[in-house]
């Protein structure tokens, strides 16, 4: 290319930018300059023509948007429109009062056309119908979208900590990337911005509508001072003159206040985001068949009543029984269409399946995240969760997670229930995060009887184990539940075993159900109740992370966080000097320290400990603190694995529970070694053991490979 002509079209191309840059200030000039110079009346026509299809504009973008942001330049020309419509009346103001005395025409076609053909010359009629429209402007449309305004600038403005909130949840669970993140923090602040900026465009309108009454009562009052007093005219001469030309100047300029004020009224009112207004009010006003065919009805009953107008009422009649017959055909149509059959036609892959638009781009819609807590059945069990066959397994499971927010501290995660065909079909299966956690069979219409260890007799069914706790079990019939239970077992129905082994399994695995969600409505929940503890600590002193981990540190080892209040405390004491989540963990273990004992023993005050033999307890201690890095000994873990689970399952054949005591500094490790071969085991430090409890060794771990 031609360097010169490069050169031409790149100073083309910026004065093109910079003349759409200058359009903006360069308007509001001209609109702000109409108040101070006068006039002629062609111009004014334009211009009252132009500010009414201006208003025309703005009222069918508003009618056609489909979801507010859509139009978030709406505050700015909420504000350019009002300037334009009380720069006209200053200028129409002038023309009236300077040029009025000499007829109707002196300020332009348009006013003297609202003046005669809206309202017939009549200033008397002008006057009503002035005032009419100013009370549905001012007091129906403006005040109704002025509170609407206000409060959604004050909920969406209550509501962005949370969507924010959300939106990291979403990042930190990968359900978006880092672009999609920014993206929507952006929605969120411009949201915030534009209800904000309505709340106070919509004194504007209210604005506008102070200054036409005023504006208008001005041009009465002086247009028929200066008739009589300057020129000489007859007070109906001037009233003829001055009143109709101040009363057309009024309906000018109220008719686009009118539509610009029921554009914004219908910008704070949206509701929904996936159709415009007419699509709305199309499915949602005439899409219901039953309420189109009541009001036929209804209206039908009137039209055939002796002395009313009875060929408009059966009009409308036959008009809505039409609507209702239509809608009622399309339902049919929609339930009657089933989903096409493998190998049928337009099936994928049957006959005619080219004709079919399958070749559909993917979208993001068709990514189905994975739920963090779910429970698939088998066809047998369907019947279990279906109301419809006295299915109880549902409410059941909402007593689960009401239980369990009781106890452990925390609301977890719905439970999502479907089917599973590829399963057998007495079997189920949960899952946390799409990874399967457990699974059994249960049988309808029979009756697990449980072991819980001093049955003896042998009962006719089905031997198994307890889904839940391991113990030896067997699958009978309702006949024997009364000889099971006099024999010593415990005897629960299929819902129960199902539920409770659900329950078991959120017990093991709180930590993985604490997500970033759960921690951020447990933080509002605290929030409410100490509120100024929480914005002092969280996330001034804490980061949202770090309360995750270090709750999620605690959970794993059955700590319960019921008492949040508490762990905030002690986040808000040692925070200052520690960052590290295990040592802020183990700092509140040792705060919470009478809740643990509590949570292990009861009331007992006297605790039946397990200990290391003190010689194997040094070896442990050196090994896990060694400055080189914790190393111990594989036959030595191994030892102590096998001696830990040996002894908590004779603590528990005792009645007794299973807690080891050990040093604090070895008391992490070893529960993270002793996690899986004693589930049951818990492990406290010295410094966890309240003063007000002693302790007594039960067993001894000891000897080492």
């Amino acid at each position: 290319m031609n360097p010169s002509l490069a050169r031409l079209q790149n100073l083309f191309g910026d004065n093109a930018a910079m003349v759409r840059a200058l359009v903006g200030p360069l308007f509001v000039v001209i609109v702000l300059s109409m108040m101070v110079l006068p006039l002629p009346g062609f111009v004014l026509d334009v211009a009252f023509t132009f500010n009414i299809a201006m208003a025309l504009m703005v009222m069918m973008v508003a009618a056609n948007m489909v979801r507010p942001l859509d139009f978030s330049a709406f505050p700015s020309v909420l504000l350019v429109t009002t300037l334009l419509r009380l720069s006209l009346n200053v200028a129409s103001t002038r023309v009236v009062l300077m040029e009025g005395h000499t007829g109707p025409g002196a300020a332009g076609k348009v006013i003297e056309s609202f003046g005669h053909f809206l309202i017939g010359g009549n200033f008397a009629v002008g006057l009503i119908v002035f005032a009419i429209l100013v009370v549905i402007n001012f007091i129906v449309v403006t005040k109704g979208a002025e509170r609407i305004a206000e409060v959604g600038a004050r909920f969406a403005l209550d509501a962005m900590p949370g969507k924010q909130m959300a939106i990291d949840a979403d990042l930190n669970a990968g359900l978006i990337n880092e672009d999609e993140a920014k993206k929507r923090r952006a929605e969120v602040s411009e949201e915030a911005d534009f209800f904000g900026s309505m709340d106070g465009a919509s004194k504007y309108v209210r604005g506008d509508a102070i200054a036409g009454l005023l504006i208008l009562f001005i041009n009465l009052v002086g247009g028929f001072i200066i008739g009589v007093v300057q020129h000489g005219l007859t007070a109906s001469e001037a009233a003829n003159s001055y009143v109709l030309l101040a009363v057309g100047d009024a309906l000018v300029a109220q008719i686009p206040a009118l539509l610009v004020s029921v554009a914004a009224a219908m910008v704070v009112s949206r509701v929904g985001k996936g159709t415009d207004i007419g699509s709305q009010v199309r499915k949602q006003v005439f899409g219901s068949p039953t309420s189109l065919g009541l009001t036929a009805g209804v209206i039908g009953l009137i039209g055939v009543i002796p002395g009313m107008p009875n060929l408009v009422f059966l009009l409308i009649a036959a008009g809505t029984g039409a609507l209702a017959w239509k809608a009622h055909q399309a339902e049919l149509k929609a339930k009657a269409a089933p989903a096409p059959a493998p190998g049928a036609p337009g099936a994928a892959g049957g006959p005619g399946a080219e004709a079919a638009p399958t070749n559909v781009e993917a979208s993001w819609d068709d990514l189905v995240p994975v739920d963090t807590l779910s429970l698939e059945v088998g066809y047998r069990l369907i019947a279990l969760v279906d109301k419809e066959r006295k299915g109880d397994l549902l409410g059941r499971i909402k007593g689960v997670r009401k239980k369990f927010a009781q106890d452990v501290g925390f609301l977890p995660p719905p439970v999502h229930i479907r089917d599973n065909l590829e399963l057998k079909p007495s079997m189920y299966r949960v899952s946390l995060r799409g990874a399967v956690v457990g699974e059994a069979e249960a049988f309808p219409g029979m009756l697990l009887a449980i072991n819980p260890g001093g049955a003896t007799q042998q009962l006719i069914g089905t031997k198994t184990t307890d889904p839940a706790f391991g113990l030896p079990a067997t699958w009978i019939d309702e006949r024997q539940r009364e000889v099971a239970q006099m024999a010593g077992f415990t005897v629960v129905d299929c819902s129960t075993v199902v539920a409770t082994h659900l329950s078991h399994l959120m017990q093991v695995h709180a930590a993985k159900l604490l997500g970033r969600v759960e921690v951020q409505n447990l933080v509002e929940h605290v929030t409410k109740l100490a509120p100024k503890l929480i914005e002092d600590v969280i996330p001034k002193m804490v980061g949202i992370a770090t309360v995750q981990k270090v709750l999620q540190l605690l959970l794993e080892e059955g700590v319960h966080i019921r008492d949040m209040r508490s762990i905030v405390e002690c986040m808000a004491e040692h925070a200052a000097v520690v960052t590290d989540p295990t040592e802020l963990a183990r700092r509140i273990r040792v705060h919470l320290a009478p809740a643990i004992v509590q949570q292990i023993y009861g009331g007992t005050r006297e605790l039946d400990v397990i200990a290391l033999d003190p010689e194997l307890e040094r070896l442990v201690t050196q090994a896990l603190t060694s400055p080189h890095g914790a190393a111990l000994d594989p036959g030595v873990a191994e030892s102590i694995t096998r001696g830990a689970a040996d002894t908590s399952r004779q603590q528990e054949e005792l009645g007794v529970p299973a807690c080891l005591l050990v040093p604090d500094l070895i008391r992490a490790p070893m529960a993270r070694l002793l996690r899986r071969a004693a589930p049951r085991l818990k492990v406290l430090a010295h410094s966890e053991i309240p003063d007000t409890h002693t302790i007594r060794i039960g067993s001894i771990i000891g000897g080492t490979a």
